[in-house]
């Protein structure tokens, strides 16, 4: 086990990995407390930030390593992806006050970095030359704005899911998108900036439904935005690269069909003025879509983004 060990801390890449793995294990039971108990820990996102700074260093030494920027292969993707997790969760925590956004990120984080390190066959983890058609300097703007998309749509549909679990416990009657508090009087609401306090003002405080609803639409929004120009940057580099600027492959493919649910997730907000369940409906099907385009596609090893597992 010692000898394993000591094996495994040979190679800074994958000793910066497993630190990371541990500091986000020991967030893990005090991210589940703090949001059982309803107060927001320092502690948890000063761990977070040490986890986000290890991948980063790892990320870093792999790229001087290899010579190219670390996504070419899906054991790099996979710290990524950890990274931008990781990055949007400290992001989020300055925007909301409740604890439950650690109690749900940490653990997608935790997944993602046991998956590329303890999962994956060796050679998917080796790190490798491009080959010619990844050669571009489209490699890092096409890529990392893909993948970075995909981390802020997933954590988004998580919020989302969470909603569905709230929106069965508590009344969820949305009565602003303001995170702050609100103050009623003649049936109208106003945000403390916008109002001078007078007599008979009776404060309320805006529910976690709503919150975490709002929240969930302005990370899927981002998202979406990213993913948007990460197809257009990625139909670029094809036609660069291969003559055409799309070729139906199944990755391409799914990532269409991801924008389209999306798509719909954003229509229903803003068009028809959807909130709470049906939208969350909306996002937990994207989700799946996601897994299906970053995961599925590639380990059947079909077309030209495959990384190739069980085929």
């Amino acid at each position: 086990m010692i000898s394993l060990l000591l094996e495994y801390f040979k190679d800074p890449v994958i000793s910066l990995g497993l630190l990371a793995f541990c500091f986000l294990l020991l967030a893990l039971p005090f991210s589940f407390w703090f949001a059982a108990v309803n107060k927001k820990s320092s502690f948890v996102i000063n761990v977070t930030l040490i986890s986000n700074l290890l991948i980063a260093s790892q990320l870093t030494i792999r790229w001087i390593q290899s010579g190219h920027f670390p996504v070419s292969n899906l054991y790099e993707s996979l710290y990524f992806l950890a990274w931008a997790f990781t990055f949007f969760q400290l992001f989020l925590a300055r925007l909301s006050k409740s604890a439950v956004i650690d109690a749900i990120l940490t653990p997608f984080s935790l997944l993602t970095i046991a998956f590329a390190s303890f999962i994956l066959p060796e050679q998917l983890q080796a790190s490798a030359p491009l080959v010619p058609a990844l050669r571009s300097s489209w490699l890092v703007m096409h890529v990392t704005v893909i993948m970075c998309s995909y981390a802020a749509l997933i954590l988004g549909s998580l919020l989302s899911i969470y909603i569905l679990f709230l929106s069965n416990s508590e009344s969820f009657k949305l009565r602003s998108s303001s995170f702050d508090v609100g103050f009623v009087r003649d049936k109208k609401i106003f945000n403390k900036s916008d109002l001078i306090i007078e007599d008979n003002l009776d404060p309320i405080e805006f529910s976690d439904s709503e919150q975490f609803d709002t929240l969930s639409y302005r990370i899927i929004t981002l998202g979406f935005l990213l993913l948007t120009f990460g197809l257009i940057s990625g139909a670029v580099w094809a036609n660069e690269a291969w003559g055409t600027w799309w070729s139906w492959d199944p990755k391409e493919t799914w990532a269409f069909i991801t924008w389209l649910v999306y798509a719909g997730y954003l229509h229903s907000r803003i068009t028809k003025g959807w909130q709470g369940k049906k939208p969350a409906i909306i996002a937990l099907i994207g989700l799946f879509v996601i897994l299906v385009c970053y995961l599925g596609v590639n380990f059947l090893g079909i077309g030209l983004h495959s990384y190739g597992w069980f085929l």
